[in-house]
């Protein structure tokens, strides 16, 4: 198993950020498809149709989101840590326990379809 480490600055505050990252309505803006996510710690959420599923594990409101991240073929555990900067901030991610052959694919991925997409909704 492989962990993926990367950091994106976001033009948005730590309070819009967490909001990106848990409200569905604003998931929806940045990923293009429905959502069912929560701010709520144990709750379940649903991205991409079910493609991508799983429940918060930790939630510390503007700072850390700790999930638990899962397909039909291996579960993995995705940590988001917001550092507040102003007007701006920076997202840490850290996602352990991915499979070596989905590695490649996770890395690219979280810069094309989530952070980075959450990075060009703020105008990045």
């Amino acid at each position: 198993m492989k962990t993926i480490r990367q950091t994106y600055l976001m033009n948005a505050s730590a309070a819009q950020v967490f909001k990106a990252l848990t409200d569905p309505k604003i998931i929806r803006k940045w990923s293009g498809s429905p959502a069912k996510m929560s701010a709520r710690k144990g709750a379940a959420f649903e991205l991409w149709g079910g493609e991508m599923f799983g429940k918060n594990l930790e939630v510390v409101k503007n700072k850390k989101l700790v999930q638990e991240w899962c397909t039909p073929a291996f579960r993995s555990k995705a940590t988001f840590i917001i550092h507040a900067n102003g007007r701006s901030s920076q997202v840490e991610l850290i996602h352990e326990d991915v499979p070596a052959k989905h590695y490649k694919d996770y890395v690219s991925g979280w810069k094309d379809y989530y952070l980075g997409a959450i990075q060009q909704l703020f105008g990045e």
